[in-house]
This record gives C-alpha cells, structure tokens and sequence, in this order.
C-alpha cells in the first residue's frame, strides 16, 4: 500500500495512472486550473486557448508547478495530471487581444484569475481520451478547435491584477515589477503577459507562452541586479544544492562583483549547456541553456536581494536519467529557490567546496570546471581601488 503524493490518501485510485478504453467526447464542461495557453508555431498567427478537465471543481493541481514541487510529485505522476487536461484553441494574430472578440475575452478573464473556473466547450470535432498514460507525454498532451466557450462562473481577480491590466498608460516592465512586489506570483504574472494584458494600449498583443515565461523571469531579475550590483560583496564561499526529478543542482557563490554562470550538462549522453555573463548587463539571449538560464538567475537575485550582498555564482546542473520528461522551466525555478531557502554550507577554499560537491555528483566535476568562464576569469578584473 502507497500514500497518493496528490491527496495523500493511502492505496488511492482516483489518482492512480489507470488504462481504460477510448473515449470520444466533443462537449464538455471543465474547471480550468486556470491555465491558458499561447503557442508560437505560424507566429504572428498563433494559437490561442484554454486548457481543463472533464470535471468541475478546484483543479489548481493540474497546472501549478509550485504545487508539483511542494508536493513532491514524480514525472508519471504529473504526466498523469495533464493526461486529464484538453486544450480548446483557435488560431488568430497576436494584435487581436486589442480587439477583445469574445473568445480572446474568455482566454484574457482565465488569465487574470486566481481560481479554477468553470467553463463550457464545444469543440469542432470530437477529441479522443485515452486514460493510458506514458510517461514521455507533452504537458499539453491533447489539442482541438474549439467551436464554442462559456465561462459558468464569475472569475475573481486581484485588486492589484485589475488596477494593472485596466492601466493602460504603464510599460510592461514597470507592470511586472509592481505586480512582483505585490505578491503576484511569477507564474501569474506570465499569463498576464502571454494574454496581452500588460503594457501601453498600443502596444499590447499576444505574447507566445514560452516566450512570456523567459520575459518574466529576465525582467524581474534584471529589475533586482540593478540594485544588487551596488550591494557589498559576499565575503566567503557558500554553495547551496537542491534536486528534484533528476535534475540535480549546485549553486557555488564566490567573493567578487556579481557575475553569474550556469553549466548543465546530461549524465545519459553527455551533452553540454552553457551560457554567462559578467558585471555588465547581458544583451543577448541564452541561446543554449535558454529558459532555464532566467529562471535560475530570478532565485539567485530572491536571494541576494534577501540578503543585500552581491556575489559571483556558478550553477552546476546535472541532468539525470531519472528526467525522461520535460515539465516546464518552473520545476527548475521552484528547484532552484529551494536551493537558496535551504541551508547553505560554507568553505574557505574552493578545493574543500569542490571535494563536497563531487560527493553529490555522478559525474567527475573537472567536466564542470574545465569549461568554467568564471573560474577562468575570476580575480582578473582589477579593482578600482586597485589603482590608488
């Protein structure tokens, strides 16, 4: 007998991954978690829509990743969630969230709420729903045009969300940053991005999911290393570790102006990802690690922030076989907060740091630092004070 990591119910079968036979449905009425969705293929023509179960109720589980990582879920079993979910989607151009047609009303109402709603569909043609899973399924496993949508419920919003979407004079950015320090959670404030909702009135539009997650995460960072960066510098080695679903994490933070590093590479086949930058602001996109460099960068300014210290910091990531499945940049950013809301250890040396972290590694760590821009290039910036 096991205990459900979703209920927490012994021996229960309502979450269990089951196999069943087909079912086809076309009409429907589901409670979105809420999570809507745009996604990026034929951009600037892109699909736009909403994803919900065949049931009704609090559904928040089937789309919260701090809910996946609090609970300590695993692949099948986030595998299994989204299994429940259907995507109802229709294609139309990113400036069509200026014109508020009824379907882009709906996507926009779900993206400002906090709850899960209840919602109508029908779709164009029938979808087929197979209760056997697989534990390489995409999180969004199951997608048809949708013919007609209806909200059954009203959908609360936040003061704060209601006075920054109806502000159409405020950037973007400024938005963000003001809705960040309200409480809104990250992952919140990406749908209001990704729906059109931020921003100056002509300049609003669709924004692809993908892409709103990496903006959310680099503008808030960034917003936060404009003051870090005048913080005093950390005065001892600290490295801080956490791992989740495969993907183990060392975070080292070094003496020094802020810089900031992340090396992943994969234990199965031996791949490399890696991305840097100095003191000075980044201005191009980390195009290898890619969202997941932004991600780590927003915990490590929570921290530095937290802490009014500024810091060079290395990120090791190594990926396990144990990740057979992709669950989405925010699994790697609750991952990484973890990290840095746990104990961290302290070293007077970076030989002692080193021979710690090796014992956590599957891989030999020369793989890491051999290919380290940091360490390379650490205590060769020369001070100004070096010169008086």
């Amino acid at each position: 007998m096991s205990q459900c990591k979703i209920c927490g119910a012994w021996d229960c079968r309502e979450h269990a991954i089951s196999i069943g036979r087909v079912v086809s449905s076309r009409q429907f009425v589901g409670s979105s978690p809420p999570e809507m969705f745009v996604g990026r293929w034929n951009y600037p023509n892109v699909y736009t829509g909403i994803l919900a179960p065949q049931e009704t109720g609090d559904t928040e589980i089937l789309a919260s990743h701090e809910q996946w990582h609090k609970r300590r879920l695993s692949i099948p079993e986030i595998t299994s969630l989204r299994n429940q979910l259907i995507y109802g989607r229709t294609q139309q151009h990113i400036k069509k969230a200026r014109e508020k047609n009824k379907f882009t009303k709906i996507v926009q109402e779900i993206a400002m709420t906090h709850k899960s709603i209840a919602t109508e569909f029908r779709l164009q043609k029938p979808i087929q729903l197979n209760k056997e899973n697989h534990p390489i399924t995409p999180l969004i496993a199951r997608t048809a045009p949708v013919e007609h949508m209806q909200l059954q419920e009203n959908a609360p919003v936040k003061p704060k969300i209601d006075y920054l979407v109806n502000d159409t004079d405020v950037k973007s950015t400024q938005a963000m940053q003001e809705l960040y320090k309200s409480g809104i959670a990250a992952s919140s404030i990406m749908k209001l991005l990704s729906a059109g909702l931020l921003g100056r009135k002509t300049a609003r539009k669709l924004v692809p999911t993908r892409w709103s997650i990496t903006a959310v995460d680099d503008t808030l960072s960034k917003q936060k290393l404009e003051k870090i960066r005048t913080f005093q510098e950390l005065s001892e080695i600290r490295v801080f570790t956490a791992e989740y679903l495969g993907n183990h994490y060392e975070f080292i933070l070094l003496p020094g102006t802020y810089s900031f590093e992340v090396i992943e590479i994969s234990t199965v086949n031996g791949a490399v990802w890696h991305d840097y930058e100095s003191q000075f602001p980044r201005k191009s996109y980390a195009d290898s690690v890619t969202g997941a460099y932004y991600a780590n960068r927003l915990a490590l300014a929570e921290y530095l922030e937290k802490i009014q210290r500024q810091a060079q910091c290395l990120v090791m990531r190594e990926v396990r076989p144990e990740y057979t499945a992709s669950c989405g940049v925010g699994i790697l950013r609750e991952t990484s907060r973890e990290a840095f809301n746990s104990q961290y250890e302290n070293f007077n040396t970076l030989k002692e740091a080193f021979q710690k972290i090796q014992s956590r590694l599957h891989l030999p760590i020369a793989q890491f630092l051999e290919k380290s821009w940091l360490l390379q290039n650490c205590g060769k910036q020369k001070k100004l004070t070096e010169f008086f």
